[in-house]
Formats: structure tokens, sequence, C-alpha cells
């Protein structure tokens, strides 16, 4: 395809590598001269706390971008402000005639991009985006009547049905890279006390970039064809640790799924049980597409009307399980490895995200919001759905009545207790039976240890729920 462009600027948001990167693709088959952007967006760093690791994870990423566009030719520029302003402002200084972006379906992200476009316009330049971070997106998965899925089995069967070579197929950039320029406004990445940041630890496995996710990906891809029988162990090494890498867009998601349906097709059951998982992602991202209002409401409505515990007592229920304080050690455990690493196990989310709202009897949408705050692979379509399947208020979500018992989940999946252990130490010396409740089998062992007794009483707490969810039941019958 000929360049019907002179000038191009190719905006990252969550797409930050050089590979296989739809918007950049398009970009250099497009115009003569390509530059290419990021900008540190005002609007959603000012209200992080200085010591949010998301911000350090990125820098380190933006790092390795601009050395890959420098080794193709081009450069990055970094800017700081509000991207609404900065793009804009960047296409002028350019004389870029089109800006290139990666479709970012977020409320806040599509009220941001329309506005730019906005912008863009008296310049005589357009905003192009594409789809690069879900293999489906949008409409591109619907029922037969024309509908939206709302319960993820059907949708996968359709996912499965329609997913081929040409929607996994990589956009090969190095191809075309003659088109990428420098500039004398790319003058490297920022640190992050330059952008009013303090430094932050992050955990040396997630490597740096799409370097990084390159190292975790051949990595996993040894032991994928045992990720079935290991991916709900805390203490096992059994998740690929790619989520943080799929949320920036470090590695493209079309070549994990190029590579879990292949082995899929040769028979790996892993590789099945981790592709339902890649196709989980694009599942809740078509809802938050057709369902804006569940960002922040129930997907359900009629789970608005539960009456969720208030006042100092929960806030103060709320505090202890935020800082792992609840006295079941499992949940604990989870919470201080969120709160020290930013990373929580995916079986141990949906365990501590039941025991919020089913055994503290607290709202769905605070533990959403810290889990936002600390996750360092937060994403939001991905987080409220996880948190309202917990909640039972979501699409094809948990029954309301099937309700983890925090032991038993320790029980099963840590059995000896080492991940308790390894973020619960003063629980260090009891045996692999006591270590699950500890103030129930070992009280005279737990004499001068500091870890609280239980803030809750699990069976009286699983009565409550079963009332309080009873009630939003029969009221919704009452009405239809």
């Amino acid at each position: 395809m000929k360049p019907h462009l002179d000038r191009a600027l190719v905006w990252f948001r969550r797409d930050l590598r050089a590979d296989d990167q739809t918007a950049l693709y398009h970009a250099l088959r497009s115009a003569r001269q390509v530059f290419c952007a990021f900008v540190l967006d005002r609007d959603i760093l000012d209200v992080l706390p200085r010591t949010d690791r998301r911000v350090a994870f990125i820098l380190q990423a933006l790092q390795v971008l601009d050395e890959d566009l420098r080794r193709l030719g081009g450069a990055l520029i970094v800017r700081h402000g509000r991207a609404a302003d900065e793009i804009p402002r960047l296409a002028a200084e350019l004389g870029a005639q089109a800006v290139f972006a990666n479709h970012d379906d977020e409320p806040q992200a599509l009220m941001r991009d329309a506005e730019v476009a906005r912008q863009l316009a008296p310049l005589g330049a357009a905003l192009h985006t594409f789809k690069d971070h879900v293999v489906f997106e949008r409409r591109e998965v619907m029922t037969a009547a024309g509908g939206a899925y709302g319960v993820f089995t059907p949708y996968k069967n359709a996912w499965l049905r329609k997913v081929d070579e040409f929607y996994l197929s990589s956009y090969p950039v190095e191809r075309h890279a003659s088109a990428l320029a420098a500039s004398a406004l790319a003058r490297g990445v920022p640190s992050l006390d330059e952008i009013g940041f303090a430094p932050a630890t992050l955990t040396p496995h997630l490597g740096q970039g799409s370097h990084g996710a390159t190292v975790l990906l051949d990595d996993f891809l040894d032991r994928i064809d045992e990720y079935d029988r290991r991916r709900d162990f805390p203490a096992v090494k059994g998740p690929s640790y790619l989520s943080v890498h799929l949320r920036f867009g470090t590695v493209s998601v079309r070549r994990l799924v190029r590579l879990a349906h292949q082995r899929m097709q040769a028979g790996d059951h892993g590789a099945e049980v981790w592709l339902s998982e890649l196709i989980w992602r694009d599942f809740y991202h078509q809802v938050m597409h057709h369902h804006p209002h569940a960002m922040t409401s129930a997907f359900r409505p009629e789970y608005d009307a539960i009456a969720w515990e208030t006042g100092p007592q929960a806030d103060a229920l709320f505090e202890a399980w935020c800082e792992g304080r609840t006295g079941f050690p499992l949940v604990d455990a989870a919470m201080r490895q969120l709160n020290e690493t930013g990373y929580m196990h995916n079986r141990l989310r949906m365990v501590t995200a039941s025991f919020l709202t089913k055994d503290l009897g607290l709202d769905w949408r605070r533990g959403e919001a810290y889990f936002a705050r600390q996750l360092l692979d937060f994403d939001l379509a991905a987080n409220n759905g996880g948190w309202q399947w917990a909640s039972s208020s979501g699409c094809d979500a948990q029954p309301y009545f099937r309700i983890f018992n925090p032991t038993s989940q320790s029980e099963k999946f840590d059995g000896e207790g080492r991940f308790i252990r390894r973020y619960c130490p003063e629980l260090a010396a009891l045996d692999a039976k006591a270590i699950h409740a500890p103030w129930e089998r070992a009280p005279l062992a737990m004499s001068g240890v500091d870890y609280p007794r239980p803030i809750v009483d699990h069976a009286i707490a699983r009565e409550r729920t079963l009332a309080r969810y009873a009630v939003v039941k029969s009221r919704a019958v009452a009405t239809r």
C-alpha cells in the first residue's frame, strides 16, 4: 500500500511494545514519516499514591520501547501532562496529519479519545484507532439474535468457532520500519523523581517491558502442559505471571492466544485451560463495551438493593481485611501478598473477594476499589468482572448461595501451609493441620503469638449472607 500521508503520530497507551502492534503497523503503512509518543497522563497519575508500582513498571516498559524503536530507526517522545491536550499539541508541532492509536474501551478512555479527536479536527488531523488489546472486541462475537452474551460458556463456544489464523496473525512492524522517524523532541524517558513519584520495588521476575514478557513466556511454555493441575495452588509455580504484561500490552495477546490455540489443537489440556482464561478476558471486555453501567453498578440491577453492612464496625472490618489481619490465615496471606508485591494469585482473588462480600457482608465496590489501587495488573473490565462474579451480582456469576469457606479453601489449595508461612511468618511454627485454623486447632501454640482471632464466625456469616441475598431475590421475583 502506497503511503497517503506525509506524517503520522502513533500514540502508545496500553500497548507498550514495538512488535505486533496494530496502530504502529497501520501508521507505518499509511505515512512516509511516523513519530511515536507516550503521555504520562496527569488525569490518571495525579490521583495515584506517590509510590504506585504501576508507574515504575510503565517507565521501565517505556525505556525498553524507546530502545526498540531507536533500533528500528525511530524514538519515543514522552510527555507529562493531560493526554487530551498533549497529543493534539504534539500533532501540531510535528505537522502530523493523523494520530494512530489502539482501542481503549474503558468509559473514561472513550471520553478522553473523543476530546482528542475534537481538538485534532481544527488542525485538519484525524484520530484513527484499532483493535489490539483483545482478540475479539465490541460486536465481533454476538448471539444468533444479535445480542451480547451474558453467560461465558456460550460466548466461549462462539469465540472458538470464530477464531482462525486471520484473527491471530501478527502485524509485521519491522517490515515497514523504514518509515519510523526520530525527533529532537524524543529526549528519553523521565525518572520517577522527575514526574513526582518515589521509588517503588517491583518483583524481579516480571522483568522489564516487552523483554521481560518474552522471558516469562518462554518459561511458562516449558510448563504450560501442567497449568490445569498447578494453577490453583498459590505456593506452586503454576500461573503464567503474564497478566501485568497483558495489561500494559508489553506482550501481544494474539501471540499468546496463537500459542495456546496451537497447543490445544495438539492435545495439550493445560494450554486448553489457559486459553479459556484468555477468553474470559475477552468476555469481560465485551461486557464492559455493551454494559458500561456495570463498571459502577451491579450488572444485575436487583443486586444494587442488597443491604450491605455499613458504619464504624463495617469500616473496622474492611480495614482488617485490607491489612491482612482477619484471623483467617489464607485470606490474610493473600492480602499481605497483594500489599507487599502488587500481585495476588487468581484463586486467592476469588477467596478474598468472597470473604469480603459474603463473610463480612461488605459492598463489593469497596474491595474492587482497593484492588484497583493495589494491583499491578489492574484492568477495569477484568477486576470488575471478577468482583461481580464473587458477589453474585455479575453476568454468569457464582450463585449467591455458593460461599467459599476460607478454612476449607486453605486446606485444599495450600495444604502444607507453605504460602501462608511465606506471608504470615508468625504462624510458621504451626503444623500443616493447625495452620489453617490456628485459634481452633492450636490455641496453646498461639499463646503469645501476635496473630488475631477470627473477626467473624464463618457459619454465622454464611447464614446472614443467605438471608441478605434471599430478600433481594424475593423482591426481584415479586416485581416480575
